[in-house]
């Protein structure tokens, strides 16, 4: 690591620290058009939203397959109608158990990135589905990969000055109990050309709750930078919580990323174990959408989605605490 990658990181870690015990700045508020959303928006979990072209997609899964619906505006996705773009195959290794699905548009093309297995969880690999439109019918592209084949989910695409980068939650050998974060260069939007690199292991006591955990990247091209956002702990506890890396240098280098040595978002009143977001711009604002339980210890079983915007303070970006039940969000066009 460089003198000036050294000093990035420094000051990433000191703003963090400022930023966990500052209260969120005040934001002003764009003009233009804006609608009250109640959160939460419904049950759902790992939620994927973006945008393009000025209209707004939701990507989910559908058990062994994929839907995405899409809508002229962010505030009115969550209830515009689904389609089923995706059916996987019966007896493939790519036939079952369908998560957290990424939608994206590289080079004109659409793009849906997703972990699937035989109905074996061990057996879980990152696949890829490409169309020519966003919500038309999918054609299996193949696993996507790097030599090693480890067990692997959650995959993202990170692209950065032009180059892309596949980063995914992954285990390092071939046995559960930890989950570290992994990169390797994308020599095209279906292929892995270059050696994985862990980037993020979890090390503090708040990514190791139910068990060791860093997962569910999410890249934002921030204000001032850009940060990889993931999950920590066990995604089935009430300490499930949000962290952040930013690119410091190189990202193909674990030197590269700067670590927030303090969650950048965890539980609050009605928003138990709050994590694995996406980032989506609506009327100059950038929002966080993600996942969050109602009541403590309702596990998986009662996950709902919710939307938030985000602020930025000393060069990085405020998530502040989660939006709680039955509150309202003004989202901007």
């Amino acid at each position: 690591m460089n003198i000036l990658s050294l000093f990035s990181a420094a000051v990433v870690f000191f703003a963090s620290l400022l930023n966990a015990v500052l209260p969120a700045p005040v934001r002003k508020a764009p003009e233009g058009k804006k609608t009250a959303v109640t959160m939460p928006l419904g049950g759902g979990c790992d939620p994927w939203f973006c945008e393009h072209g000025g209209r707004y997609y939701y990507c989910y899964p559908l058990g062994n397959g994929m839907g995405v619906k899409s809508a002229a505006s962010l505030a009115e996705l969550w209830d515009a109608p689904g389609r089923r773009v995706y059916t996987a195959p019966e007896g493939t290794e790519y036939s079952s158990d369908y998560w957290a699905p990424e939608l994206h548009f590289i080079d004109g093309r659409w793009y849906i990135y997703v972990c699937a297995d035989d109905g074996a969880n061990e057996h879980h690999r990152m696949y890829v589905l490409s169309c020519d439109t966003p919500d038309g019918d999918y054609v299996m592209e193949g696993k996507i990969s790097d030599r090693s084949d480890k067990w692997a989910i959650d995959g993202t695409v990170l692209n950065c000055d032009g180059e892309l980068w596949f980063i995914w939650s992954g285990w390092e050998n071939d046995t559960d109990g930890s989950q570290n974060l992994y990169i390797a260069h994308m020599s095209d939007p279906l292929h892995i050309d270059g050696e994985r690199v862990r980037i993020s292991s979890p090390e503090y006591s708040w990514e190791k709750n139910g068990m060791p955990i860093n997962e569910g990247p999410a890249v934002l091209y921030g204000k001032d930078g850009i940060f990889l956002f993931y999950s920590a702990s066990g995604s089935w506890t009430d300490d499930y919580c949000i962290g952040m890396l930013k690119l410091t240098g190189n990202p193909g280098s674990a030197g590269g990323w700067a670590k927030s040595p303090l969650p950048v978002m965890k539980k609050a009143e009605t928003a138990w174990g709050p994590g694995h977001c996406s980032f989506v711009s609506s009327g100059g604002e950038d929002y966080m959408v993600y996942h969050a339980n109602i009541e403590s210890g309702t596990g998986w079983n009662a996950r709902s989605v919710r939307v938030q915007p985000v602020s930025y303070r000393f060069g990085l970006p405020v998530l502040g605490s989660p939006v709680k039940a039955g509150e309202t969000v003004d989202i901007y066009e």
